[in-house]
């Protein structure tokens, strides 16, 4: 993978375009705007520092990254998981915002070397149902974290149960005006959504929002406004840090690298095009997560929500990123009296829009309509998100998913196979419908439809010994139908020989027919088992396996 030339997105893109990329480059800025700011204050940061997230992320992707339309910056996925630790690092250990600049960084490294070294598939770890699971339990932080500022409260607490406990203790204290304009964003938001996701609703309702705030002097009144932002460029200098908190950090980077590798890959996935590159991306995303960094935010991700507005306004290359770029760096020198005017309840109104985005109730019954077992899944991640610190909620959830690929290739059991009646086709009976399988008489035909690992080696041995047992004459062949058995790893192959020898001894012969993966073919070279089987003992297909070796 190269990652030159730099701006390889821009490549091909004419003067007619400009015009295109210029429109896709407000819309852009216009939506993200509000959430860049909205998610900075979920975090805990400054306002300011959610734009220069941003311009960070879209900046580094567009110079490093593959995709054409893929927008990067703050992200509310991933901000509520690092907010909360950098909080209690801080109050032990150095400044907030330096932590926050160092774990960008390190996440930034994570997702190059990941990029560099092509490690796409560590996307694929988590499961929909626990990433339904996972973004369900984020969306209840979220809330959460921004009920008191939607209520006008001070609020309060690490976890799910402080915060309600707190809330509870305060509800006589609520500014039913902070309420009335954090619900009003939140529906104006939703509705212009409903209309059509090129109208930015968000920030149509935070100008209602300023507007209403200064007419009638509500901040007068007991709603909170961000106040004073400094202009200012954001500008480049690598943050300190003493190694026991880099130490504490290097986890939870981790973790938050594995969630925006799987996050940027849905990304690209859902929006590909025939240049995608999901490794480019990594190293796009990590390179933006560097720079934010380096620039004083905090880590970014790919956001699908945005990728989506890109898509369907027709931006045709990154120059709508480096558009709205522009936009928001303006902003950021010269537009922060109009920040300064924005109301706390207004940002808490939008990210309520993002969290019953991102909690989507109808992937939760579709899951549970097909898969109960799979939906509990997502319930117990969301769960553990809710009730444990997040991150240990979050690994939990990582951990969920890796079981549950474990269980089931566990699961599988070698499977006899019988000749489909008036054909050379071997099946399994019990997909025949109506039709009465033929067999041969002492001929076992064996299927085993999954990867031949240490997970399931043992297993598919005592099932192959248990059905040449259960035959109650003599079996004088096995065959092996290997078509999906895409791998072997040394224990399996260990108990393969094994199994081999045994029906040897037991007066049985062996074949293998179509072994048709390549590295199973390779794995049967290099573990000797072509060797051990005999070339003349592995055919093209079960019936020429069965015609040829029971003679």
């Amino acid at each position: 993978m190269s990652v030159l030339p730099l701006f390889s997105s821009l490549r091909g893109l004419q003067a007619r375009d400009l015009g295109g990329e210029l429109a896709a480059g407000l819309t852009l800025a216009a939506i993200a705007i509000p959430e860049q700011m909205a998610t900075a204050r979920l975090g805990g940061f400054d306002a300011q520092l959610g734009l220069f997230a941003f311009l960070a992320g879209s900046l580094a992707f567009a110079a490093l990254g593959a995709s054409r339309i893929l927008s990067v910056g703050a992200d509310s996925t991933i901000t509520p998981i690092f907010a909360a630790i950098l909080t209690t690092m801080a109050a032990h250990s150095a400044d907030r915002p330096g932590l926050a600049g160092v774990l960008a960084i390190l996440v930034g490294a994570a997702l190059i070397i990941g990029g560099t070294l092509r490690l796409g598939w560590i996307a694929d770890l988590l499961s929909k149902p626990v990433v339904t699971g996972f973004l369900a339990g984020i969306a209840v932080h979220i809330v959460l974290s921004q009920a008191p500022v939607v209520l006008g409260v001070p609020g309060g607490g690490d976890t799910a149960y402080q915060r309600v406990a707190a809330l509870i203790a305060e509800r006589g204290e609520i500014n039913p005006l902070a309420l009335a304009l954090a619900l009003g964003v939140f529906a104006v938001t939703l509705a212009c959504e409903r209309l059509s996701p090129r109208v930015p609703g968000a920030l149509i309702a935070l100008a209602l929002a300023v507007a209403t705030v200064f007419v009638f002097g509500l901040d007068k009144r007991g709603v909170a406004v961000l106040g004073n932002v400094p202009a200012s460029l954001p500008h480049i200098s690598l943050p300190s840090i003493d190694l026991p908190s880099l130490y504490q950090l290097i986890p939870l980077s981790i973790l938050i690298a594995l969630i925006v590798m799987v996050q940027t890959a849905a990304s690209t996935r859902s929006f590909a095009s025939a240049d995608a590159d999901i490794n480019r991306d990594f190293v796009g995303v990590g390179a933006g997560n560097v720079l934010a960094g380096l620039t004083g935010a905090f880590p970014v991700n790919a956001s699908p929500p945005r990728t989506a507005i890109m898509a369907e306004v027709g931006a045709r290359s990154q120059a709508a990123g480096l558009c709205a770029v522009a936009i928001i760096l303006a902003l950021a020198v010269s537009g922060t009296k109009l920040i300064a005017r924005v109301p706390d309840a207004a940002l808490g109104g939008i990210l309520l829009f993002i969290a019953q985005r991102i909690f989507r109730v109808q992937v939760f019954v579709e899951i549970y309509r097909r898969t109960p077992g799979e939906a509990a899944l997502a319930v117990a991640t969301m769960a553990a998100i809710v009730l444990l610190p997040i991150a240990f909620g979050v690994a939990i959830g990582i951990l969920l998913s890796l079981l549950h690929g474990v269980f089931i290739i566990t699961q599988t059991r070698p499977i006899e196979l019988e000749r489909v009646p008036g054909t050379t086709v071997w099946w399994p009976p019990g997909a025949l419908g109506t039709l009465q399988g033929e067999k041969e008489d002492g001929v076992l035909v064996l299927a085993f439809q999954a990867p031949l690992s240490f997970l399931n080696a043992y297993d598919f041995r005592q099932g192959l010994l248990d059905a040449i047992g259960k035959k109650g004459r003599p079996v004088r062949l096995v065959v092996l139908e290997a078509s999906s058995v895409v791998a072997i790893d040394y224990t399996a192959a260990d108990v393969l020989a094994d199994v081999i020898r045994t029906s040897r001894a037991r007066g049985a012969d062996f074949a293998v027919a179509r072994l048709e993966s390549v590295r199973a073919e390779e794995a049967f070279r290099r573990f000797g088992l072509t060797e051990l089987l005999g070339r003349d003992h592995m055919f093209h297909s079960v019936e020429e396996a069965v015609k040829t070796r029971k003679r």
